[in-house]
């Protein structure tokens, strides 16, 4: 054979080739169709019926709403999924790949934070023919091919997108949750949360959001983050991811550097506002963060990880966590000072999320009262009721404007909110619609949370009632106390309302006044 006849001729076919699709190209997506089904076993399709809280009728539940996602199963017979996938759901099912039956599931861990659930199946032979997709050890480098997995809309059967890693860093997830987040190009879609993005053969990662305003932008959870919400869950229990709170800024203004008498070969993070004001709280204002455990942090808060990896220095908070403190080093007035900073898993907010709770409230009279919430207030502020209301608590200086990031001002306090538009009874006849206020007193006792409005009532035994709102150019109402009382069964029964409050709330309301 012509030798030299045979190279360029072999060349071209190659090329050829390549073109056509029919070989893989040099540094092309290294899984293969054996592991491809090898991955699909380990996967379901998450079917959940969801009633979601309503939080402006929140003696109801919503309609029920039908959802699906998808899981993958892991060590220990059981299933990971996203949070978002498994809320508030009141029947859960899953189904193999190519599977003509459903399988019960339920909840057995959430964590809304990171966007994470286990679910529990109900026939544990499930798994037999089911094993668990292995996770990788090793964070993935930019560029790397990785296999998006799921079951999105637009078709029943199971998708496979391709892509490349594009870009890893520490974020925020849902407040006040922080975390590492991997960005990929590959397309995801509705229906493909909880579903594993793998490189090679093992999972890198758990897809839960794309970016709506651009094509082909998907975030995934990596199994650093994955691995430790299980070591978490480990006791029995899910507690949260720990955090720090206080406000910082960067230190790169030259003119605040001179303010504070920083040397030239100083960086670090500035401490504007501590999240602690007690004297016992270690960062004071001004503080100059320089490294977190033995790691330099550079003037725009950032740490190495690698070579070619920068992330927020708060990434290194879960890694160093122990007994609820991080060791931080500081400058303090031209002095480098070694502290333990106490990182909370649930920051204590004024207005905290629902999370996977329905919302407790109490029905008197014409009234319905609950605790004012993240989501009740997001809610009024993303249009649902109009931009009217978002400027009426503005200029009334409601607090759910005036103390949205606020930290209670004693243990136990909450806002108590007026989360629907007074029942219609003659009793209630001149005054103006309470919607959205927040309620100051009762008869004159401040008031503490809900709980303490519920015994301020059942405890009240004056003829009349007055209630007043926090915020300007709110009314003060004033009813008597018996026709309440009369007035509450008839709204109940007229409005379909099948309990005065939530469990909670009547019992408390039940008990016998304290003597």
């Amino acid at each position: 054979m012509n030798t030299k006849l045979f190279r360029p001729l072999f060349c071209h076919l190659i090329i050829a080739c390549l073109l056509l699709g029919f070989l893989p190209a040099a540094g092309a997506d290294p899984v293969t169709e054996t592991n491809a089904d090898g991955v699909a076993k380990s996967l379901v399709k998450v079917f959940a019926t969801v009633r979601y809280p309503d939080l402006y009728k929140p003696w109801a539940k919503g309609q029920p709403n039908d959802i699906t996602g998808t899981g993958v199963v892991i060590d220990g017979k059981r299933i990971l999924t996203c949070a978002h996938v498994a809320l508030f759901a009141s029947q859960i099912q899953v189904q193999a790949n190519q599977a003509g039956d459903k399988v019960s599931a339920s909840v057995e861990f959430v964590a809304p934070g990171i966007d994470l659930a286990i679910l529990k199946l109900d026939d544990d032979t499930f798994f037999n023919a089911h094993p668990a997709l292995p996770m990788s050890q090793q964070r993935p480098a930019t560029k790397d091919a990785v296999m998006v997995y799921g079951f999105p809309e637009g078709g029943n059967t199971l998708s496979i997108t391709k892509g490349i890693v594009s870009r890893t860093e520490f974020t925020a997830y849902n407040y006040p949750v922080h975390g590492l987040r991997i960005q990929i190009d590959a397309a995801i879609n509705p229906g493909n949360s909880g579903g594993p993005a793998v490189v090679g053969d093992k999972m890198i990662g758990l897809a839960f959001s794309h970016l709506s305003k651009a094509e082909n932008i998907g975030y995934i959870i990596p199994c650093e983050e994955i691995q430790l919400f299980l070591q978490d869950i480990a006791d029995g229990r899910y507690d949260g991811k720990p955090g720090m709170f206080d406000s910082l800024q960067t230190l790169e203004n030259p003119a605040l550097r001179a303010f504070l008498k920083i040397g030239a070969t100083v960086q670090g993070m500035v401490v504007s506002a501590p999240a602690g004001n007690g004297k016992n709280y270690p960062l004071k204002q001004w503080d100059v963060i320089t490294r977190i455990g033995d790691t330099p942090i550079d003037d725009q808060g950032m740490i190495k990880l690698d070579d070619n990896l920068r992330v927020h220095f708060q990434y290194e908070i879960q890694m160093l966590v122990k007994d609820g403190k991080v060791p931080l080093t500081v400058v303090r007035a031209g002095k480098e000072l070694a502290l333990q900073l106490p990182v909370p898993v649930n920051p204590s907010i004024v207005l905290p999320h629902l999370g996977n709770n329905y919302p407790s409230y109490f029905v008197y009279g014409p009234m319905v009262f609950s605790a004012a919430t993240r989501d009740f207030f997001l809610g009024i502020s993303s249009g649902e009721y109009g931009d009217e209301y978002l400027k009426a608590l503005v200029f009334r200086e409601n607090p759910l404007i005036t103390r949205f990031a606020s930290q209670p001002a004693f243990e136990g306090e909450q806002l108590v909110v007026v989360p629907a538009p007074m029942f219609p009874h003659k009793i209630a006849e001149g005054y103006s619609n309470p919607f959205t206020q927040i309620v100051k007193t009762i008869n004159g006792v401040p008031i503490k949370n809900l709980a303490h409005l519920v015994q301020t009532l059942r405890d009240c035994r004056d003829e009349f009632i007055t209630i007043e709102f926090w915020g300007d150019f709110s009314e003060s109402m004033v009813f008597r106390r018996t026709e309440m009382l009369a007035a509450t069964d008839d709204i109940l029964t007229d409005n379909g309302i099948r309990t005065q409050g939530s469990a909670d709330m009547m019992t408390i309301w039940n008990a016998k006044p304290a003597k």
